[in-house]
Formats: C-alpha cells, sequence, structure tokens
C-alpha cells in the first residue's frame, strides 16, 4: 500500500493563484501532505509581463532564499518538490541539493543543471506543453539528457496544442484535456513514490 508523500508545490510567476491552491486540494484529497508557500508574500498578477516583474524585482536568489526557508522545516522526511513553471525551476533548484528528495514533479517548467550535479535515481516527472516558447525542445532536449547524466531517473509528457500553463482554468493557457491527463499521470507518479516509501519502511 502507497504511503502518503509531503509536496511543496511553488506558484508560477502569476503568484499564489486559486489554481494553485485548487491543485493541492486536489493532491490532499489523494491523501498527500502538501504545502503551498507564497514566495510574492501576498502579490499576484494577472499577465506573464507583470509576473516577470514581480519577480525580477524580488530577484532569483531571494525567491531561492523564501523557498529554502518554506521547505526546510520539511526537507528532514523527505519530501517532493514540484512547481508550475517559475515554481518548477525553483523546485528543481531544491531537489537537486537536497539528498533527501523523494522526487520532482515539474509542471510547465525546468532549470538549468549545474556540471556537478548529482543525484541517487531521483523520480522525476515534467509534463510540458508541445511546442512551449518558454521550454523549446532544443532546450528540453539538452535538459534531459544533463538530469540522466545526474542521476535522475526521467520521464517528460509533452501535450501537443496546449498554452504554456495548461493547467490554470483561469488563464488563455488552459486546456481541460490535457490538464486532466497531467494530474492523472501526475497522481500515478506519487502513488509510485508512495509505494516505494512502504517498501523501504517495510
Amino acid at each position: 500500500m502507497a504511503s502518503p508523500t509531503t509536496i511543496v508545490l511553488f506558484h508560477s510567476a502569476y503568484g499564489l493563484r486559486p489554481a494553485v491552491h485548487a491543485a493541492a486540494d486536489r493532491l490532499r484529497a489523494a491523501g498527500h501532505e502538501v504545502h503551498v508557500p507564497d514566495l510574492y508574500e501576498g502579490r499576484t498578477v494577472e499577465t506573464v509581463e507583470d509576473g516577470m516583474a514581480v519577480k525580477d524585482e524580488i530577484g532569483h536568489e531571494e525567491l531561492l532564499r523564501r523557498a529554502v526557508v518554506a521547505a526546510a522545516p520539511l526537507s528532514e522526511r523527505g519530501v517532493v518538490y514540484a512547481g508550475f513553471s517559475l515554481g518548477g525551476s525553483i523546485a528543481q533548484n531544491l531537489a537537486l541539493n537536497d539528498d533527501k528528495a523523494r522526487g520532482l514533479l515539474l509542471l510547465h517548467g525546468t532549470s538549468d543543471i549545474a556540471e556537478d550535479t548529482a543525484v541517487d535515481e531521483l523520480p522525476v516527472q515534467l509534463h510540458v506543453a508541445d511546442p512551449d516558447p518558454f521550454e523549446p525542445h532544443d532546450w528540453l532536449n539538452a535538459w534531459y539528457l544533463r538530469m540522466g547524466r545526474a542521476g535522475a531517473d526521467v520521464e517528460v509528457h509533452r501535450y501537443h496544442g496546449a498554452g504554456h500553463l495548461f493547467t490554470d482554468p483561469e488563464l488563455p493557457d488552459y486546456d481541460a484535456e490535457a490538464a486532466e491527463a497531467t494530474w492523472r499521470v501526475a497522481l500515478g507518479f506519487l502513488e509510485e513514490i508512495g509505494a516505494g516509501r512502504s517498501e523501504s519502511v517495510a
């Protein structure tokens, strides 16, 4: 029987929007413990341009610092890091630097990988639009190879014709079919991680 996982779910450049809370509730309904840090400290935006402006105003290092502070009290138990777009980039940074991380769930976003990165078969699942202007094919192919070389166990799911943030019902990018497929596959991924934990505890 699968054990519930502890998930830290990071929002996109739009901020901590209702869709992030809805996603967290969906994961909780499946039995998981989910934390949704607010890296923008209460600010949300309506356009990606405004989101990029807030991100740049706060700064990448400060966003990472806030993410680390939010995740640190949970990391000892072994968490799954997850995130939407910008939040996926942040989640990847944390997961690859946490030797207790149990998994990485990326929705619409990735990040660069340091040459000396090494993990022990970390389960990684990416869901991305195809094509995606923020995650072009050449970049994703290189990312996939680098993650594999780092020791991650990676699977990529592409959704043809969907918009970039296709899981957010309040954005023009939304694609209901792609979103439901994403959650179906992602919940299976989390269940597999929980099953692995149950076997190690037994």
